[in-house]
């Protein structure tokens, strides 16, 4: 059996293409700057913060890790109107995936965080720091800079996800397929163009995170310490 492969609606639908990329990049990137910030102030709260403080940041994480991502977003999307506030599909979106993704770098955090001898933040408070200090140079910069590699790689993997939030209308790039594949009938053809261009974002992501590294870390970038 003879498949013959037509890509000539490229010619007009690459516009709509582009924007769902746009949108999936726009998506991802709140989602990750938000999410570090959840994910830095949990793993802080969870290695030093109070028993019940660990507590709840231990049942959140819980809950996100053994849940389904779609469910989450189901449950912010719906939960939210529910309660009378009208918020747009990219917004719940937006709001689903940080929370998600907050979770996981919570616990990657926390052992980069843990990896820190007690030894460095006793020097720190002898040099005179202030707690912010110690927090901020001693414990949170080094414990990025170990975990760095397995960060960027969650993040990477997101924006990947982020493709579920189509079921929500919101007009990401796999929910630009599922209309254009209804509308010109060429199924296959799309979703290979949509799987190109998935592969074009994950390397501009991970490039993108490399840079952030190279510029952050000096000292992976004179070692030359890969992703």
């Amino acid at each position: 059996m003879q498949y013959d492969f037509d890509f000539s609606f490229l010619a007009s639908t690459w516009p709509r293409f582009l924007h769902g990329a746009w949108l999936t990049i726009q998506l991802a990137a709140v989602a990750i700057v938000l999410g570090f910030v959840v994910g830095a102030v949990c793993a802080l709260a969870r290695t030093s913060g109070s028993a019940r403080t660990k507590r709840l940041v231990g049942a959140y994480i819980e809950i996100i890790r053994n849940t389904p991502l779609l469910v989450q977003i189901f449950l912010v999307y719906f939960g939210i109107a529910s309660i009378g506030f009208k918020i747009s599909a990219e917004v719940s979106a937006a709001l689903a995936l940080t929370i998600n993704i907050g979770a996981y770098s919570t616990e990657i955090l926390r052992a980069g965080i843990e990896s820190v001898a007690r030894s460095q933040v006793e020097a720190g408070e002898c040099l005179g720091l202030s707690r912010l200090q110690v927090y901020w140079h001693v414990v949170l910069l080094p414990a990025v800079e170990r975990v760095y590699p397995a960060l960027s790689s969650q993040f990477v993997l997101l924006m990947l996800a982020s493709s579920v939030t189509s079921q929500i209308s919101a007009e990401e790039l796999t929910a630009v397929a599922n209309l254009l594949q209804s509308e010109t009938f060429r199924s296959f053809e799309v979703y290979i163009v949509v799987a190109v261009v998935y592969l074009a974002l994950s390397f501009l992501f991970r490039t993108a995170f490399w840079a952030i590294g190279q510029l952050v870390f000096v000292r992976r970038r004179r070692l030359g310490t890969p992703l």
